[in-house]
């Protein structure tokens, strides 16, 4: 992700998320060494973005989101993927992530891409309020 990028991410974060990341939150993870946000595009427009802060070996997925026309292309799956393996590049050894309960496609890629489920954050979510399923992948 570079910051040339930030504006439409931002736009795309509003048009999926019912409690969005600013542009400045976006522009502050670009400059933040400790992060990792990477973008994935298709026939030159952004199709998707996701992203991650570091702490020693620990990862913690913040994003994960591809625009609605490009879903089921595994996207977001290539995604995961290229953030693990940056990651790993940086030291990484455990990956974590929250996820809505109820978000059942989102859980079922984080599963199919070796996450596991591994405790509960009761109303970890605003706007509806609701759980978030904590996964992680060794």
């Amino acid at each position: 992700m570079t910051e040339k990028e930030v504006q439409e991410i931002a736009a795309m974060e509003a048009e999926n998320f019912s409690k969005p990341w600013s542009e400045k939150s976006f522009l502050d993870a670009v400059k933040d060494s400790h992060a990792l946000y990477l973008t994935a595009w298709e026939d030159g427009k952004l199709a998707g973005y996701a992203g991650m802060w570091i702490a020693l070996d620990e990862g913690e997925i913040t994003n994960v989101c591809v625009k609605q026309e490009y879903r089921g292309r595994k996207i977001g799956t290539a995604l995961l993927a290229a953030l693990e393996q940056r990651g790993k590049e940086r030291g990484v050894a455990s990956f974590f992530l929250e996820v809505r309960e109820s978000n059942e496609k989102a859980i079922g890629l984080y599963e199919k891409a070796g996450f596991a489920r591994m405790g509960i954050r009761k109303n970890f979510y605003e706007a509806p309020v609701e759980n978030a399923a904590v996964m992680c992948k060794r």
